[in-house]
């Protein structure tokens, strides 16, 4: 295309100084339309070929129709140097449009690469076979040699090495992995081999879930995007009737010369193209996804970018998201007339097969191994604790309601951390403290958030109301509500959500998999470290691929950038479309102010689109 115009270009520019140049003045206007024929049809054949193909299936008003009908008509009244002039710069137009859509396609393209190619598999006689990753079972070992993408999920059996993970966090530091850790699909293995067991198909891989979400965001449109598509569907109808009535209905009852109402007509219908809406407003949002996928976000459709620019209120989790996870015990503290030694044995075995960071902390400290086989029917309830028998008596570990709901009495603790209360044989033994650190940054990210133009912050845990206090307060959190089970997290965000008066969006952030409900209530709902959690992938709208906070700010940062630039093309071209339109309409307006009021406007609109590829944080 681009060769195309440049040759049509130099040889349009050569046949109008040979016409205004060389020919006399004196010559009919027909004798000069084979001059002007073959440049035109060299430009705009393609533009000629869709809009009667168009036609003949019933969708005839888009923009390569009006352009034909508009530089036909040109034809016909004698305007060849400017029917020709409007069909190449047309197409300059649509160049300008590829490349621009090309650019945007480029940052998420860069995604799309992580697909692997092929895996190593390993067979039952310990040789190497190269296999396409679809082909490999669960459970099958595969080898990861150094400096190739690692093509499934899995768990390395053998073997150290650095894995690149930048390709789906927009992380660049490397990070260890080594006998027992996890690698995903889409990682690229930096140093040494590693075998790998692996867990998952390729169908249900990382890499496939990502790409799959990369592919469907172009689908789930904006409201703006959603309002272009059905104003064009009117708008385009409704100026080519008006651009025939223009031409046909002062000649016709006022007895007005009609070589100047088709004229007219022309510039009214070149003009009227809706190219720099129909093409901006998506490719701005596109851009968006783009910018965002390059930092390791994951945005699921423009319409959840959108929503995230009208967000003033943030509500986040408090365990995973602002803090690490990490417990450690920091004490225990036994009731009168018990022992440490017996509190600690009590609770070790209640906490035997709970998988809640606390229960993991706690079985890190107790190093011995943990009889199980006299305890039964334990039961983990979500937001409680756990109760079960040990000894054929009961054995409950977990916060002060649930001992209330058993009648049991304990003693409250004030301690900065997690307190679980220890009950045997209806006796109250004691209680130990876990403590989690706070994510290195949160604090820095909090203001970031701010900064970004989120009005106010709310956290929502189910630990103690002091300690989530305590927490919000060193982050510069606005409110905080404790004590709340995962059902109670979604009711106070329905509270949240049904202020009266409330005008801006709700955004939830959570690790993705206890906040799922939360996720999917809110209007934007935020998924810390998404890699490799499917939870994270399904129920939240924008992906964290990694546990940078930071990039919350970025995010909202690029979402409101995006939302601003399409507004500013939306608003920009109708104002210019319906002066000219009113121009032309009055006969003020030349051939050439309507190229500008098509093909300039809608360069301009996706040069400004184009800025949507790029944020520089503040």
């Amino acid at each position: 295309m681009r060769t195309r115009i440049l040759i049509v270009l130099v040889f349009y520019a050569a046949v109008l100084a040979f016409d205004r140049m060389l020919l006399p003045d004196w010559l009919p206007t027909i004798a000069r339309l084979p001059l002007y024929i073959l440049p035109y049809w060299m430009i705009g054949w393609d533009v000629l070929r869709k809009a009667w193909t168009n036609v003949r299936h019933g969708q005839a008003f888009d923009e390569c129709f009006l352009m034909a009908v508009a530089t036909i008509a040109a034809f016909f009244i004698g305007e060849y140097a400017e029917a020709t002039a409007v069909m190449l710069f047309y197409q300059i137009g649509e160049l300008f449009q590829g490349v621009a859509v090309g650019k945007a396609r480029a940052s998420v393209a860069e995604l799309m690469r992580i697909t692997p190619e092929y895996a190593n598999y390993e067979t039952v006689t310990g040789h190497l076979r190269t296999v396409d990753p679809e082909s490999v079972r669960v459970g099958s070992v595969i080898v990861v040699k150094a400096g190739e993408r690692v093509p499934l999920d899995g768990v390395v059996l053998t073997g150290e090495s650095y894995v690149d993970t930048s390709a789906l966090t927009g992380e660049s530091v490397p990070r260890r992995v080594t006998v027992g850790d996890e690698v995903f699909s889409g990682t690229i293995n930096g140093e040494g081999s590693l075998r790998v067991r692996t867990t998952r198909a390729y169908a249900d891989s990382t890499v496939t879930k990502i790409l799959e979400l990369v592919e469907n965001a172009s689908e789930k449109k904006a409201r703006l995007e959603q309002f272009i598509t059905r104003f064009a569907r009117i708008y385009t109808p409704v100026v080519t009737i008006s651009a025939l009535l223009l031409a046909i209905l002062p000649p016709l009852f006022f007895r007005e010369p009609l070589a100047e109402w088709v004229r007219r007509a022309c510039v009214f219908l070149i003009v009227s193209c809706p190219c720099a809406l129909v093409i901006s407003v998506p490719l701005g949002f596109f851009g968006g996804i783009g910018a965002a996928s390059r930092i390791g976000v994951l945005v699921k459709g423009g319409n959840y970018l959108e929503a995230l620019a009208g967000c003033d209120t943030l509500v986040l989790d408090k365990t995973g998201t602002l803090t690490m996870g990490n417990f450690k015990v920091s004490q225990f503290i036994p009731a009168e007339g018990h022992r440490t030694d017996e509190l600690i044995m009590a609770a070790v075995t209640a906490e035997a097969f709970s998988n809640h960071p606390v229960a993991v902390s706690l079985r890190a400290v107790y190093t011995e191994p943990i009889n199980t086989s006299r305890l039964s029917d334990v039961k983990e309830l979500p937001g409680l604790g756990t109760h079960g028998y040990w000894n054929g008596k009961e054995l409950i570990a977990g916060n002060a309601k649930l001992l209330a709901q058993y009648g049991i009495e304990c003693e409250p603790r004030a301690e900065l951390g997690t307190v679980v209360h220890v009950a045997y044989d209806s006796e109250y033994l004691g209680c130990f403290v876990a403590s989690d650190t706070i994510r290195e940054g949160a604090a820095e990210a909090m203001k970031r958030i701010k900064k970004a133009g989120v009005r106010e912050t709310i956290m929502l845990s189910g630990d103690l109301t002091v300690l989530v206090e305590g927490t919000a307060a060193l982050l510069g959190i606005d409110k905080a509500y404790g004590e709340l089970m995962p059902a109670g997290k979604v009711a106070k965000l329905e509270e949240i959500l049904s202020r009266p008066g409330r005008r801006g969006k709700v955004a939830y952030v959570g690790d993705g998999i206890n906040d799922a409900p939360s996720l999917m209530r809110a209007d934007v709902g935020i998924a810390m470290g998404g890699l490799g959690s499917d939870a994270a992938i399904e129920a939240a709208d924008i992906v964290l691929m990694d546990d940078g906070l930071s990039k919350i700010a970025a995010t909202i940062g690029i979402a409101r950038k995006t939302t601003r630039i399409v507004r500013e093309n939306v608003a920009f071209a109708l104002a210019v479309k319906f002066a000219v339109l009113i121009l032309g309409a009055l006969g003020y307006a030349t051939m050439w102010l309507a190229v500008f009021g098509d093909v300039g406007v809608t360069v301009l609109a996706v040069l400004n689109s184009m800025r949507c590829l790029y944020y520089k944080k503040k």
